[in-house]
């Protein structure tokens, strides 16, 4: 293909005709696409495996590539429970009738067509797609290479629901993978309204500072969780260790534990057996280190500057003694990407301070980073986790997926 301006037009023109699709009949497509995956589950297996197969078992990313019986009828329940969720189209957010008898109201549209640039995460392929079509919007998916067998499948599944449904199958569309075609995408502002990356720094990065079309950052995300000198350490060891190993592969993993001077010692010694069990290296300070050498601890190294404000994505995380909670929060400040963040903590003045002050789009008081999440924060799914303040922060879901339209009703005003 030597460029994607058909595809580009052909979104343009489905985003028309998705506009005027009726919240009933949108929920009908989605539970559609929820039968057709558990339907095509083996044919998605054995697409994914291809894609497994080509990627290196040290990849980090392998775990996130992965498709297996369980993650797909997770995805199916996913689009289910999207397809239940309120139409963010068509709510009148303000109405007002002004004295020359204008009525003039605010509502909620759709964006349009929403363009998406991801990596080896085929489960974005699913969450996008659904999460545009019930919101009304054509989407135009750009996966990774290392997952395009799988997205490829995936899309052909939708694709062919759609058209089931006498639609226009290019409300979804998949772009080829190759890089030449990206530049395209991000300075296609005449047929995209809106771009959201979704992967590493660097994946956002250059977007960023190439796109002409409106960015929405999906960011990375540094995660710290610091453990207060009250807290129940029992309790905060099992926080850590599952906001580390739970799924190391993910944005809302643990990257550093913070901990106050005072308990450093009796909290490693609860949390490195936990540590240890699953073979996490640990990247400490001068003052962690020496605290884990006396544990013995079996994966040790000596932190470096640029193990802090690291997103390891991996069984790696970096360990610092602080103070007092005003260096914990200086820490955070200084080396956080404004994705989630804990504090473990019994002292309620002490946790409202973290809370109020660490700027991140999701604080935690004693409970675990993992849950930054659309599913689980109530949204159904999402698209990613917006580190950006504008239009969108945090989990980026069905409800920010529309924008505004004034609607003014007259009868022959004139100015």
């Amino acid at each position: 293909m030597k460029d994607i301006k058909d595809l580009l037009i052909n979104a343009s023109e489905a985003s028309v005709s998705i506009r005027s699709l009726s919240a009933t009949k949108k929920a009908l497509v989605l539970n559609a696409i929820a039968d057709e995956l558990l339907a095509n589950e083996a044919e998605i297996i054995a697409e994914n495996q291809k894609d497994l197969n080509r990627m290196d078992d040290a990849n980090p990313k392998k775990d996130r590539l992965l498709l297996n019986k369980e993650r797909i009828a997770a995805l199916a329940q996913s689009t289910r429970d999207v397809a239940q969720l309120e139409d963010p189209t068509g709510i009148v957010l303000s109405t007002q009738k002004m004295e020359n008898g204008l009525l003039i109201q605010k509502k909620t549209v759709a964006l349009g067509v929403v363009g998406v640039i991801y990596e080896s995460r085929p489960n974005v392929t699913i969450d996008v797609a659904t999460l545009c079509i019930r919101s009304g919007n054509a989407c135009l998916l750009r996966g990774g290479s290392d997952a395009d067998a799988t997205n490829l499948c995936l899309v052909h599944i939708i694709r062919d629901v759609l058209r089931a449904y006498h639609l226009n199958p290019n409300i979804v569309q998949l772009l080829p993978v190759d890089r030449k075609h990206v530049e395209e995408l991000l300075t296609a502002d005449k047929y995209v309204d809106i771009l959201i990356p979704r992967g590493s720094q660097e994946l956002i990065d250059f977007v960023r500072q190439n796109a002409k079309v409106p960015v929405i950052e999906t960011g990375a995300g540094v995660c710290h969780t610091y453990i207060e000198k009250s807290a129940d350490l029992e309790k905060a060891a099992k926080i850590v260790w599952n906001a580390k190993v739970s799924r190391p592969s993910v944005c809302n993993a643990l990257d550093t534990i913070l901990l106050d001077e005072e308990i450093a010692s009796d909290a490693l010694a609860l949390i490195a057996p936990l540590l240890a069990q699953d073979k996490v290296e640990v990247f400490a300070d001068e003052k962690a280190y020496k605290i884990l050498k006396d544990l013995k601890y079996p994966l040790l190294k000596a932190a470096e500057a640029e193990d802090f404000g690291r997103e390891f994505l991996s069984m790696k995380c970096s360990v610092k003694v602080v103070g007092n909670t005003k260096e914990a929060l200086q820490h955070i400040q200084k080396y956080s990407s404004k994705h989630s963040e804990a504090i473990v903590s019994q002292n309620e003045e002490k946790i409202e301070d973290f809370l109020n002050q660490v700027d991140a789009a999701a604080v935690y008081a004693n409970a675990s980073t993992r849950f930054t999440d659309g599913g689980v924060f109530g949204l159904g799914a999402e698209i990613g986790i917006s580190t950006q303040k504008l239009h969108a922060r945090g989990p980026f879901a069905l409800e920010k997926l529309v924008t505004e339209k004034w609607v003014v009703k007259g009868d022959g005003q004139i100015r």
